[in-house]
């Protein structure tokens, strides 16, 4: 500021404006060097990086880039700058130097968050983080460098030291408790659903208490975000994982296979011993051609061991058309393209109820797809309601309009 007041003073301007127009012209110099300086760093120097990183084979200083972490450094330039001729001003220097300081700082916290932000991206784009996020460790750091650099704001504004603020963290530290509360137990949730792998993002996991039954597509420090299959998003507080009861559907998906357990009610009074026709005509079914003269055998040799009296379909054993009609659910799904043969497979019969006799299959579709598994296990069904008579068998309703209009014409 001395060179710009000795400048205007050979040219024979008054003392006392030369003092006031010094101090402006000093300030715009500054503030254009500033300019200049910034103009330089965003659009030559961050120019080049950019030159640099596209023309390079590492994916990080993409990340780098697309965080604009390099752009955000740009400004700590300026700072730099006003910090260096904040000597000029001897009666606002200590003032300048601070703001200077706390911007420094605060663009310090910037660049830190962005890095970390780029740290957490570059981590997802391996295999590993599907299984042991770390968005939560990321989000701790960040709230602990936050909390820091507030400090270090603030002790420098007061011109205190920062051990003098740290200190004064013990007292409050009832404070901070409630205030970080969610923050420590979603850390320490992170932790223990990390390390034991309850969820990871993609899981199917269902948590009727928060109204959740979708796909995790993200997990953070105080949050894990589901999105359901009707599209609307949940959020679940990341410490109900460890602390509330949910169902992860991950098993079911690796195992490749989904179960079906669905009962067909068969009405009572369908249930007859197999006559002679019926015998014959269940030889012609593809599905039953082995096992009707399998079953024929078994029972001959069992009643004439036993010399059971046949003049009475009561005496020894018979067929009857729904244990037939089970041996053909069975052998037509040991032979269905969908339906798993490696998993757990069977057709039991339930106890009866006022609904009819339930005749349960319990196997599993050879793919997870709900679209497919759905297809599949309606492909099954549509096929039994339709062959059920043939087998004698009726499927239990509950009288309908059209049954009791039946019934009053009748």
């Amino acid at each position: 500021m001395e060179i710009v007041s000795q400048q205007l003073l050979k040219y024979g301007m008054d003392a006392t404006l030369v003092k006031y127009l010094s101090i402006v012209i000093t300030i715009l110099l500054i503030m254009i060097f500033c300019i200049i300086a910034n103009f330089i760093t965003k659009k030559v120097v961050i120019r080049m990086i950019t030159k640099i990183v596209n023309n390079t084979k590492f994916h990080w200083d993409n990340v780098l880039l697309e965080r604009r972490v390099f752009h955000k450094l740009s400004h700590i330039v300026p700072a730099i700058i006003i910090y260096y001729f904040a000597s000029t001003f001897p009666s606002f220097q200590h003032l300048i130097e601070k703001g200077a300081m706390a911007y420094l700082v605060i663009m310090g916290l910037i660049v830190i968050n962005s890095s970390l932000n780029a740290m957490n991206d570059i981590y997802q784009t391996y295999e590993v983080s599907k299984t042991k996020p770390i968005k939560g460790y990321v989000q701790v750091i960040k709230i602990i460098v936050i909390t820091f650099g507030i400090i270090l704001v603030i002790a420098n504004l007061m011109g205190k030291s920062p051990l003098l603020l740290l200190s004064g963290i013990g007292a409050l530290s009832a404070v901070f408790m409630l205030v970080f509360r969610d923050s420590l137990l979603g850390l320490v949730a992170g932790i223990q659903l990390s390390t034991n792998d309850m969820v990871q993002v993609g899981d199917w996991i269902e948590m009727s208490k928060y109204g959740a039954n979708g796909d995790i597509i993200d997990i953070s420090l105080n949050t894990v975000k589901v999105q359901n299959f009707d599209k609307t998003i949940t959020m679940i507080p990341s410490y109900a994982l460890i602390s509330d009861s949910f169902i992860n559907w991950r098993g079911m998906q690796s195992s490749g296979g989904r179960r079906i357990k669905r009962s067909l009610n068969v009405d009572v009074n369908s249930i007859v011993f197999c006559t002679e026709e019926m015998i014959s005509s269940f030889k012609n079914i593809h599905h039953l051609s082995d096992y009707i003269p399998l079953r024929e055998r078994e029972i001959t040799e069992y009643n004439n061991k036993n010399k059971i009296n046949k003049s009475n379909p009561v005496n020894g054993r018979a067929l009857t058309n729904i244990g037939v009609f089970r041996a053909y659910i069975s052998n037509y799904l040991r032979n269905h393209p969908g339906i798993n043969q490696e998993m757990t497979l069977m057709v039991r019969q339930l106890a009866p109820t006022e609904h009819g006799l339930p005749i349960e299959i319990y196997a599993f579709t050879n793919d997870v797809a709900w679209a497919v598994y759905e297809t599949v296990q309606a492909d099954i069904f549509d096929h039994l309601f339709a062959i059920a008579p043939e087998f004698g068998i009726q499927v239990f309703q509950n009288p309908s309009g059209n049954d009791l209009k039946k019934l009053t014409d009748t």
